[in-house]
């Protein structure tokens, strides 16, 4: 019998195309845009069968931190596989998710704790309107239980995380699955009219939304935002008086704030919480993505202590009684504390703010392109948007750039017209230059 591994087997490639299907992807694309068999990674690089380099400009989808085959975190996990991999979290508990929890809590002066974990981000935002939900059930406020979001914002593809998410393409299929919630503006900084400023624009949206929550609050359970930077939504990035006044209005109001972290936390905005920019904590935080430095599937919910206490009883139906098999796998939590350590022994978020600063000299050629519009940068997210004129197909241009990108050498996934980079927190100065510069020839091939 022959084993999978034989090397007269079909090449990887259409292999996966046989047996695997791909996420976020019309697969019959690949029958123009091959797929990339990668076979291993070390630093910011990734490396395909024929040992062809690609620069992973977007952190493998906004998680890995440090690099690739990082030592520190390779090591983390190897001594914890040898003594536990993996143990139910009820009714047990192990010292990674303890300490973990302590130091994640810590990183919020306490005001926010207890942690809740699972594997996904989009099944922790399930958890915080999960637990939002409950709470209010618990408070004698059942009809509390509506749920407000923004414009263009994403939070996951689960039915849950889904009715929250407004990206059409994600919702029109399951449209008639999901709960209706409300929609407010969102505070896109590129709404500015002439004369105005990102904060403005925060304001205005604020304002409109305190109109809703005047009208509604008796049935909304909590707002949903992705303070900063709402990255599925092609990078629109806002000023951080909106969450601010959101935050005021919710303790006004008396409405949950969820604040999903799982794309610009762990330092990716320039703090290790982007809510730091505006001074402010929310109800319920979600992480994922970056906490586990790209290595193993990991996410959590933070909250506090008031919404903890509500659930602590002797009626066992009153407890959140919501599970994960692998809820706080030791192996990712070591992987996850790893990251922590890193950061403070490394002091990455001051060096990281030397690092944005070389991100924006690397593309300081698109502040000047006439094909270019909104160029915008949050700590170490950059995002710029071609201009729909210059475009001869809109719909084809994301595939035609990714195409000409990994021709450059380069790994870069456009958002409809938008481009962007989310490199690791590793680049030196010379590979954020190269990276500048060949995105710029991409975009001129792809763009030709």
């Amino acid at each position: 019998m022959k084993v999978i591994s034989d090397l007269d087997q079909a090449t990887l490639v259409k292999r996966s195309l046989s047996a695997v299907w791909h996420p976020c992807t019309q697969m019959k694309h690949h029958e123009s845009l091959p797929l990339i068999a990668i076979t291993k990674g070390k630093g910011a690089w990734l490396y395909d069968e024929q040992e062809n380099a690609l620069l992973d400009c977007i952190s493998s989808w906004w998680t890995n931190l440090f690099g690739h085959s990082n030592q520190r975190i390779n090591q983390a996990i190897t001594n914890q596989l040898e003594k536990i991999e993996h143990v139910m979290l009820a009714g047990f508990t192990h010292q990674p998710v303890v300490e973990l929890s302590e130091k994640l809590s810590a990183l919020t002066q306490k005001y926010l704790g207890h942690v809740f974990y699972a594997s996904d981000g989009a099944s922790a935002v399930e958890i915080a309107l999960k637990m939002s939900h409950h709470y209010w059930q618990l408070q004698g406020k059942p009809q509390k239980k509506k749920f407000v979001c923004l414009e263009n914002g994403y939070h996951g593809e689960t039915l849950g995380a889904l009715a929250v998410t407004d990206v059409a393409i994600f919702r029109e299929a399951y449209g008639s699955l999901l709960q209706e919630v409300y929609t407010a503006s969102s505070p896109d900084a590129r709404k500015a009219m002439t004369g105005e400023s990102a904060k403005d624009v925060a304001i205005k949206a604020a304002h409109e939304l305190e109109k809703l929550f005047q009208k509604e609050h008796e049935h909304i359970a909590a707002i949903i935002v992705e303070p900063l930077v709402q990255c599925a939504g092609q990078m629109a990035m806002y000023s951080p008086e909106y969450l601010r006044l959101v935050k005021t209005l919710c303790e006004c109001y008396d409405i949950h704030l969820i604040a999903d972290e799982i794309a610009v936390g762990c330092g990716r905005t320039g703090k290790f919480f982007a809510c730091e920019h505006a001074g402010i904590w929310p109800d319920f935080l979600t992480l994922s993505k970056g906490i586990s430095g790209g290595y193993l599937p990991l996410s959590l919910c933070m909250t506090t202590e008031k919404i903890y206490r509500a659930f602590y009883s002797d009626q066992t139906q009153q407890g959140f009684l919501h599970s994960h098999s692998y809820t706080g796998n030791p192996l990712a939590c070591a992987a996850a504390l790893a990251c922590l350590e890193i950061f403070e022994s490394e002091k990455v978020l001051e060096k990281n703010v030397e690092r944005s600063i070389d991100l924006a000299d690397a593309f300081a050629w698109a502040k000047v392109d006439p094909r270019i519009e909104h160029w915008r940068q949050q700590g170490m997210i950059l995002a710029f948007d071609i201009k729909s004129e210059v475009l001869k197909n809109q719909k084809a241009f994301p595939r035609e750039m990714f195409s000409s990108c990994l021709n450059a050498g380069v790994l870069i996934r456009p958002i409809a017209n938008t481009v962007y980079v989310m490199p690791p927190y590793i680049l030196s100065t010379e590979e954020a230059m190269a990276m500048g510069s060949a995105v710029q020839r991409a975009l001129n091939q792809a763009l030709a």
